[in-house]
């Protein structure tokens, strides 16, 4: 698979469908739980009930990341169906897929090499972000880590088309950024191609003289270059005034760039850069919508490309023909959500992940002439009847000042009486609530528990405008969308405002704190998974690539300290009189540990109910199967008891 440049981040950033709440969401022997008495209130009988049920439900596997041989004839992609996500292969023939390795941490993605004899994997020590990568021969053997382990970031990018190269970004010089590095397989050695800032990820040209260097100046605002691999000569591809994001490069030959950029305009479309004699040209759009962000695109045979659009959280897929410009809408998604598509070899051919509100990640194969979709991994879901999951429904809603905002609703089956229910805030800031499966909020409706999960100001998926409306001091507007979805679900009949539940992880887990510091007598309960509390600590703590390009959505922690004191629900943490459950990864350096015990230690001071499970083995967000279930239990069992 070639992850597009944006994707990198947001696998880092954001709280996704792997973990308990959005990315990888009972005392076990993994976790440490740590609680306060009154907070026990059901029956033995129930507690298994809901240990077995909810068990089955986050015990749902996923696979992602599809990677062709160069053959055309194998899927290299990634499955939790052995409980640790690793890469598995999968034959076209129709063979059942198989196991391939077999680390003991989590592998996070896995790349083919062209010339077919091995895969270059990059392996999560401990669930975190110091994620290594390894060649492992395609016929079997032992695996070879070629970065140099230790506390070090790298990111697995793409293979060079001869099979020669490998690219990658890591922060192996010690200085604040994810740099540009490449790997020779012919010399065994690594070199740095371009110095970064924050965040750069970079892709090559056919020939591996050129490269698209994606760097990141500020979340929300990126840009791309042309580098020279011989000269070290950059030339900026995507200049602009204001706020844009660049998101996807990839190179139709040496000389022309296709990129998905929303430069000048409100949502991501899909333009056209041509190199003339080593100059660049403009940026020239060739396809684009209204209405709907381009989420990814892929380069196919007889000079078509493949679309994949966000509209309002599901997917549609299209064809654009780049000669005469026509676009052609394309089959129907097997599911709500597709991404990580990557064209096979002779490009007739799409593998892609699917995943729905009612349908477990998988990866499926569309065969472009005939328009048929194949699903080629199979996600287990033992004890789960699918059919029985429940599909959220699109609200909308009006903030405190008239912005437009939504959610996305799910109710437990024939509910028609104001109940509990759980507010769900995704992470990001700049993430998106979509339907997309969520093991979490099926557990949680399956016993009578509606779920609402919001997209307040700053999400992604609404234009460029939308998504910047939560940055600096305009937090605080974003901080009120709380209250006002607190409102709709109240006004609207949908929930009982006795039994209202917050929770979310990363960004999520931080509009948790900010929920339950500034409105102390709203929530009935929350979560907080892996959330931000105070940003002095954050920004002290964190990634030093994460803090470079958080100052402009969060504030300058010198600059701006004033500010960031007022949006740190630390300082506002002896209002806090809801029960609260707080999870979070040992690991996570995205978010520190640091973040989670200031709220522990001082609700335990206070006499606050608050249970407190740190899982040794993980980073931001979790991976392992045993841990979504252990935090899945927790967490339904905490709002059954307290809603």
């Amino acid at each position: 698979m070639k992850p597009s440049l944006a994707s990198l981040l947001l696998a880092l950033t954001l709280s996704i469908n792997l973990v308990a709440c959005s990315p990888a969401d009972n005392d076990s022997a993994t976790a440490q739980p740590v609680d306060t008495p009154g907070t026990e209130s059901t029956t033995t009988a129930e507690t298994d009930s809901l240990e077995s049920s909810v068990t089955r439900m986050a015990a749902i596997a996923y696979s992602f990341g599809a990677s062709w041989a160069p053959d055309g004839e194998r899927i290299a992609f990634i499955s939790s169906n052995t409980g640790v996500p690793q890469v598995w292969l999968a034959e076209m023939n129709g063979e059942e897929p198989g196991q391939f390795s077999t680390f003991e941490d989590s592998v996070g993605g896995a790349l083919w090499s062209p010339a077919g004899e091995q895969l270059a994997i990059s392996v999560a020590p401990g669930g975190g972000l110091n994620t290594q990568i390894f060649l492992m021969p395609a016929a079997g053997g032992e695996p070879r880590q070629i970065t140099e382990g230790g506390q070090v970031n790298n990111w697995l990018t793409e293979w060079s088309r001869d099979a020669r190269y490998l690219a990658y970004s890591s922060n192996a010089a010690g200085n604040s950024g994810m740099d540009c590095w490449l790997y020779d397989t012919q010399t065994d050695e690594s070199r740095q191609i371009a110095s970064n800032e924050g965040i750069g990820v970079c892709q090559l040209s056919p020939d591996a003289k050129r490269a698209v260097a994606w760097r990141m100046q500020s979340r929300g605002n990126t840009n791309m270059y042309l580098l020279d691999l011989n000269t070290g000569e950059e030339q900026l591809l995507t200049p602009h005034v204001g706020v844009a994001v660049a998101n996807q490069g990839e190179f139709v030959d040496n000389d022309t760039l296709l990129i998905s950029t929303n430069i000048e305009r409100e949502f991501v479309a899909l333009a056209r850069i041509d190199i003339v004699d080593g100059r660049t040209g403009p940026v020239q759009y060739i396809a684009g919508r209204d209405d709907a962000d381009l989420a990814a695109f892929e380069i196919l045979n007889n000079g078509k490309v493949a679309l994949l659009w966000n509209a309002a959280g599901r997917s549609e897929l299209a064809y654009l023909d780049l000669a005469t410009g026509n676009i052609a809408q394309g089959p129907q998604l097997p599911a709500e959500i597709a991404g990580g598509m990557e064209a096979s070899p002779d490009r007739t051919s799409l593998a892609m992940t699917v995943s729905g509100s009612a349908t477990p990640t998988n990866v499926w194969r569309l065969d472009i002439t005939s328009g048929t979709f194949t699903q080629i991994s199979e996600s287990s879901h033992a004890g789960v009847e699918l059919a029985s999951l429940v599909r959220p429904e699109l609200m909308t809603y009006t903030a405190h000042d008239g912005l437009k905002l939504s959610g996305w609703l799910y109710r437990p089956a024939g509910s028609d009486t104001a109940g509990p229910m759980v507010l769900s805030f995704h992470g990001g800031p700049e993430g998106q609530s979509r339907p997309s499966f969520r093991s979490i909020y099926q557990a949680l409706v399956a016993r009578g528990i509606s779920v609402l999960a919001p997209n307040v100001r700053g999400s992604a998926g609404f234009g460029k405008t939308f998504v910047n409306l939560d940055n600096g001091a305009l937090r605080f507007d974003g901080v009120k969308d709380i209250e006002s979805t607190v409102r709709f679900v109240v006004d609207s009949g949908l929930a009982d405002s006795d039994r209202i539940g917050i929770m979310g992880g990363s960004y999520g887990g931080y509009m948790v704190m900010a929920g339950i510091t500034e409105y102390p007598d709203m929530f009935a309960a929350g979560a907080n998974l892996f959330g931000v509390v105070n940003f002095a600590t954050f920004f002290a703590h964190t990634e030093p690539w994460m803090a470079a390009i958080s100052t402009v959505e969060y504030g300058d922690p010198v600059k701006d300290k004033e500010l960031l004191e007022q949006l740190s629900p630390i300082h506002k943490i002896d209002r806090i009189k809801t029960p609260t459950i707080v999870l979070h990864g040992a690991n996570d350096t995205n978010v520190p540990v640091v973040e989670a015990e200031q709220v522990v230690d001082n609700l335990k001071s206070r006499d606050v109910p608050v249970k407190y499970v740190l899982f040794p083995d993980e980073g931001h967000g979790w991976r392992k199967t045993e841990n979504r279930v252990t935090s899945d239990v927790e967490i339904v069992r905490w709002f059954e008891a307290n809603l």
